[in-house]
């Protein structure tokens, strides 16, 4: 997901998504132990997208206070 498509979220859409993607992480995490994950760049993606996620959620929480 690209940072600007996550700046236009608020507050509480960001912490939804990095709930959602904290899931995947785990399934893509599991599929990867049962050697049933194929494309194991998937779980950089994702650790990625987590990190950009709680980094502007960061920043929106400090704007608003």
């Amino acid at each position: 997901m690209k940072a600007s498509e996550l700046r236009a979220k608020d507050v509480a859409a960001l912490e939804k998504e990095i709930s959602d993607l904290l899931k995947a992480h785990f399934g893509l995490r599991m599929q990867k132990a049962t050697q049933q994950l194929g494309n194991t760049a998937v779980i950089k993606q994702t650790r990625r997208d987590i990190a950009r996620a709680r980094t502007i959620l960061a920043e929106k929480k400090k704007g608003a206070a």
